[in-house]
């Protein structure tokens, strides 16, 4: 075992990039004290302009580059256990190729950690953007639970009349949801430039199909910049999660912050689909809300929606229903630890905060803000 350690420890004070790493990785660990450090360096200075050169390197291409790299990541993975595996049968790998072995398996989790950060995941420690909105966040009150139910139906039944079928069915054009994405946030950037989103890289990802039963429906991709989107969902979705993930592109990195920046996407959108899309799954997650307070009640502002949304709302149980799986459930649960590790203690349900959000920007800014 000392004779182990020895070449395990010798061999890394020979790896000066060990050290920068570890440094680096301490001081990730570190900003999260500093959230107005993270902010002012970091989410305004260093991020932006790492952002736009991912978009502007990758964005032209109709693949996710991200994608690719994923699978060749998993691919070099399987190759390695294989080797591994193959050695332990035949007792090839004694202590020293053993060491240099989990070594290398160390070195590339830690550069994965710091590439992470540096790339993206900083932004998980910046201050909350409620701050910058002088947002006031409380758990709602059930009378505001229930004026913004009534408020979402009212909405949905105006919107959804002027979604044609025509129009859903145009996002089988790709380029016609990417570019209402871009527009809506061209609109909200009129409004505060810091929503100002330039050269895109919004891409249908390739593992739409299998992220049907992993439970995805959109994902960012820190190292290459690229906003994945998940084109097999329902069509009235994808206006929504599209702008949810632009939301992450921006520095948005928790999901209940995506998920309000993509609200004030959709609410400043020219287009009637995009609306809806927002106002449907605002619906549902104010559902979630109230059906933790009166089941009953919940269940009678479902029946109250317009023909249109139960519709969709069937449709959507419809899709989850079929691609239900017992994998799903424990990538979920890995899912929400990971949200849990980066500054979201709520795991999972952090995407439902977005209710919270919602009704502190309407008791500052009124009922008509969104």
């Amino acid at each position: 075992m000392k004779r182990w350690l020895t070449l395990f420890y010798g061999h890394l004070m020979r790896q000066w990039s060990w050290w920068v790493l570890i440094l680096l990785a301490l001081v990730i660990r570190l900003s999260v004290y500093f959230p107005d450090w993270v902010e002012r360096y970091y989410s305004r200075g260093l991020f932006p302009w790492i952002a736009r050169v991912q978009r502007l390197l990758l964005g032209w291409a109709p693949f996710s580059f991200g994608d690719v790299l994923y699978a060749l990541a998993g691919l070099a993975l399987i190759y390695q256990v294989v080797l591994l595996v193959g050695g332990l049968i035949r007792r090839k790998l004694n202590r020293t190729k053993l060491a240099e072995l989990l070594q290398r398996i160390l070195f590339l989790l830690l550069l994965g950690y710091v590439g992470f950060n540096l790339l993206w995941g900083l932004n998980y420690n910046r201050p909350s953007l409620a701050e910058r909105l002088r947002l006031e966040l409380r758990n709602p009150s059930a009378a505001e639970l229930d004026s913004l139910a009534v408020d979402l139906i009212r909405k949905l039944d105006r919107y959804g009349a002027q979604v044609t079928p025509e129009q859903r069915d145009s996002f089988n054009r790709k380029r016609q949801l990417f570019f209402g994405a871009i527009d809506a946030y061209r609109s909200l950037a009129q409004t505060d430039h810091t929503f100002d989103y330039t050269f895109r890289s919004i891409k249908p990802s390739l593992y739409s199909y299998p992220g049907n039963y992993l439970g995805f429906q959109g994902y960012y991709n820190p190292f290459t910049g690229e906003a994945q989107v998940n084109t097999t969902i329902p069509r009235f979705l994808e206006p929504f999660v599209t702008t949810h993930e632009i939301a992450h592109q921006l520095g948005y990195a928790r999901e209940q912050e995506a998920n309000f920046v993509g609200v004030l996407a959709c609410a400043h959108s020219k287009e009637p689909a995009f609306r809806y899309s927002m106002y449907f799954d605002l619906f549902l997650y104010t559902l979630g809300e109230i059906s933790m307070q009166d089941t009953s009640r919940a269940r009678m502002y479902r029946d109250q929606a317009p023909k249109q949304v139960l519709a969709d709302i069937e449709s959507y149980r419809t899709f989850i229903r079929k691609h239900r799986n017992p994998i799903e459930r424990g990538v979920m649960w890995l899912y929400g630890e990971f949200l849990r590790a980066n500054n979201q203690p709520n795991g999972k349900y952090t995407y439902n905060e977005v209710v919270a959000w919602v009704i502190a920007y309407r008791r500052t800014f009124g009922t008509e803000s969104l």
